[in-house]
């Protein structure tokens, strides 16, 4: 067994870690990811990783980092989105990244500018070791995950290739090899204002509504309850938000509904409004005045749907996995089954490259006013994905 620990040390990964993090990447950020890109490419040059820009979006460009071996093994892909969601309501500085209780702590220390530090760790430890490698390593640093996926979509768009990729989302030790499918639905439903004092003269599309998620409810709710994944769980859907009228004393004469759909194998895009739309036609056959449109959410994706994961248990990136994260922990690992969706489901969907989702952090500190990750996983992480590669990208 090789001993990767020997080449890299924690104060390393906590700077990398740290450096990160205090380069503001969210949306409101004008460029948003770009100093922080430009950051992680003069790192990768500074030590000797082959390196380059990928046009994305004029300014805003996904990191592409090249460790090459022998070039007659397998070839790993690492991916990380370095973009975060806005720092709001946060009750610690959020790009201050202090090192405290075993923490390093700020927006994006989790999700995921922690993970990305540790394969970018990992791979030059792997470099700096001069052990063979038989195989190739790509990191790919990508835009926009936290809104609709470009950098990774453009990825698989320039026709990268790899064996094996991991996605590097927080996973507390554990592993996915599948995730649900994700659409964003919004149900617009028409009425006719008249004045509160005359209802009966107007058509409420709030009333409308109303009998819309019952139906939903009593028909469709309990079809998707009976369909579960091993890997994902059950098909589910939720309604997020709803809004209609103007005010009290008129007649509402619009409401829409917007609802968040996750699906698993065997549904699809088409069976998911396929579904939708034999409720609002039932309806409408019992009730005339009842008038419904199903729209696809654009803002939930750019042009590749966020179709589901579903990476085979015996391919060989989820059993070099499953075996690095057993060497770290001592232990068999946990597969995780109910994560949200990751751009895993692109690279493994659209590009054929069979993916898994492991990384250093916890997912329920992502997204919150304290985010955290602990130093122990990220450290940790680098030798699991050293390890990771030593078994897919034959390491010797």
């Amino acid at each position: 067994m090789l001993d990767f620990k020997k080449f890299f040390t924690e104060e390393e990964v906590i700077k990398l870690t740290q450096d990160l993090v205090r380069i503001p990447s969210h949306k409101d950020v004008e460029y948003r990811e770009k100093d922080v890109a430009e950051y992680i490419y003069n790192f990768c040059r500074e030590n000797g990783l082959e390196v380059e820009f990928q046009e994305v979006d004029g300014p805003r460009k996904n990191v592409i980092a090249y460790l090459k071996g022998e070039g007659t093994g397998k070839t790993l892909m690492f991916n990380g989105h370095m973009d975060t969601v806005p720092p709001y309501n946060m009750v610690i500085e959020p790009f201050g990244a202090e090192v405290k209780d075993g923490y390093i702590w700020g927006r994006g220390t989790s999700d995921m500018k922690g993970p990305i530090a540790s394969m970018l760790i990992a791979m030059l430890a792997i470099k700096r070791s001069n052990y063979k490698m038989k195989g190739n390593i790509i990191f790919t640093g990508v835009l926009g995950e936290e809104e609709q996926s470009d950098g990774t979509e453009a990825l698989v768009k320039s026709g990268i290739k790899a064996d094996g990729a991991i996605v590097g989302e927080p996973s507390n030790y554990e592993y996915a090899l599948g995730h649900r499918g994700l659409e964003w639905i919004e149900i617009k439903i028409k009425g006719k204002a008249a004045h509160g004092g005359v209802p009966h003269l107007g058509i409420n599309a709030i009333s409308k509504a109303a009998k819309l998620i019952t139906r939903i409810e009593e028909k469709l709710m309990p079809k998707l309850e009976e369909r579960y994944n091993e890997f994902m769980g059950p098909s589910i859907l939720n309604f997020g938000r709803i809004e209609g009228g103007s005010q009290p004393s008129t007649v509402a004469d619009s409401c829409s509904i917007q609802i968040d759909r996750r699906y698993i194998p065997g549904e699809s895009v088409e069976s998911v409004f396929n579904e939708l739309q034999e409720i609002i036609d039932e309806i409408k056959h019992e009730d005339p005045q009842f008038d419904a449109e199903l729209i696809r959410m654009e803002n939930n994706f750019l042009t590749l749907d966020h179709v589901y994961l579903m990476t085979p248990p015996d391919d060989h990136i989820v059993i070099a996995t499953k075996n690095a994260l057993k060497k770290v922990i001592n232990k068999e690992p946990d597969i995780t089954r109910r994560r949200g969706w990751t751009d895993a489901a692109l690279l493994s969907h659209f590009a054929g490259i069979p993916t898994v989702v492991t990384g250093p952090g916890d997912i329920s500190y992502s997204h919150t006013k304290d985010e955290r990750i602990p130093i122990k996983h990220l450290v940790d992480y680098v030798e699991i994905y050293c390890k990771i590669a030593e078994e897919f990208c034959e390491i010797y």
